[in-house]
């Protein structure tokens, strides 16, 4: 569970299976900086905020490779911040000149709730054709039991920085559903962030 969490993240990962049975992340909440009319940045870097190695650098990989398949340079934080933690200021502003960027993209889980969904009970009765019939067929009618199903919804943030001018562009809050298949999550997530950002006019290509 702890794992899962973490990785939705940044997942945040994350970030899933609904009660229907389906994944889903969806931006719920945006900001962009009005001062930031279609910007243009030379190369990003994609930050995953997790103490998990592998869980990073899943994430990383996925979101620097969906942004070059729309022409826009990225690149891991993980190749030059190699720290399963935070890192000093000073350590991180080295990390970015020596990756060449003037923007990044982080992404941190904010927090997990807990939902309960109440599924009513069903009566199935028997076909009403006579007494004997109606007799015989009520042995095949059932009544099933209301259902109550729980399941946790991660709540994460991504935010895009201009390193150069240190101030934030663009911020949303994500919201993702019982992460399932976390390598599918993961896709599906950075997919929702990119359109975002694009829908926005905040990513350009090169």
């Amino acid at each position: 569970m702890r794992g899962a969490r973490l990785v939705v993240l940044g997942l945040a990962l994350a970030l899933v299976a609904l009660a229907a049975g389906c994944g889903s992340s969806r931006v719920v909440n945006q900001w962009s900086n009005p001062e930031y009319a279609a910007p243009h940045f030379n190369r990003i870097m994609v930050i995953g905020i997790t103490k998990q190695p592998s869980i990073r650098r899943t994430f990383e990989d996925e979101f620097v490779a969906r942004l070059k398949e729309k022409g826009v340079d990225a690149v891991q934080s993980y190749l030059f911040l190699s720290e399963d933690g935070p890192v000093e200021e000073a350590r991180l502003n080295e990390g970015l000149r020596q990756a060449n960027v003037d923007a990044t993209i982080t992404t941190r889980l904010v927090k997990v709730e807990q939902k309960t969904e109440v599924r009513p009970g069903m009566y199935a009765p028997g076909p009403p054709y006579g007494f004997y019939r109606g007799y015989y067929g009520a042995w095949s009618g059932y009544y099933e039991p209301p259902t109550v199903y729980q399941y946790d919804v991660y709540i994460s943030e991504t935010s895009l920085y201009d390193v150069t001018r240190s101030q934030l562009v663009w911020s949303g809050t994500v919201q993702t559903q019982q992460p399932g298949d976390i390598r599918k999550e993961i896709a599906q997530y950075v997919d929702v962030v990119i359109d975002a950002l694009k829908d926005r006019h905040i990513l350009a290509a090169r």
